[in-house]
């Protein structure tokens, strides 16, 4: 029986998962905004959102906390110095999940996540995280 069990697998270990939505969360708070699948669109927004959440305490317990996660000194500087400030004034729901289609290659459901007090952008400014990884691989 599932119990309400909040994770979300993503056919992953959990040590795999948890690097996972790291690098992603690195990706959104360098990019701004980056295209992925659903599933792993719907599990990042929670981990993004608790980063912003530390970034807008801003004390060094927090910046510690997210050192840990991220493990990236310049992405938490970037979060604790540009996108916390700008949603100091929301009491939630920085990040925005767009709909995008199926992919051509699968047809596995596509989603733009992106930060909701950022500048508006055209969707090709997006970084594709399966091209990432794909040109990485070769």
């Amino acid at each position: 029986m599932r119990n309400r069990k909040k994770t979300v697998k993503l056919g992953r270990s959990s040590a795999h998962r948890r690097s996972l939505l790291a690098n992603l969360t690195c990706s959104l708070i360098e990019h701004g905004k980056i295209r992925t699948t659903l599933g792993k669109a719907k599990a990042l927004r929670p981990v993004a959102e608790k980063m912003v959440t530390l970034g807008k305490r801003g004390d060094l317990h927090a910046r510690r906390q997210a050192v840990a996660f991220l493990r990236h000194k310049d992405i938490v500087k970037t979060l604790f110095n540009d996108i916390a400030p700008a949603a100091k004034d929301r009491q939630g729901g920085y990040c925005r999940i767009v709909k995008l289609g199926a992919r051509v290659s699968d047809s596995a459901p596509m989603a733009l996540i992106e930060w909701v007090d950022a500048p508006e952008s055209s969707e090709e400014d997006a970084v594709d995280t399966e091209v990432e990884t794909a040109d990485a691989a070769e």
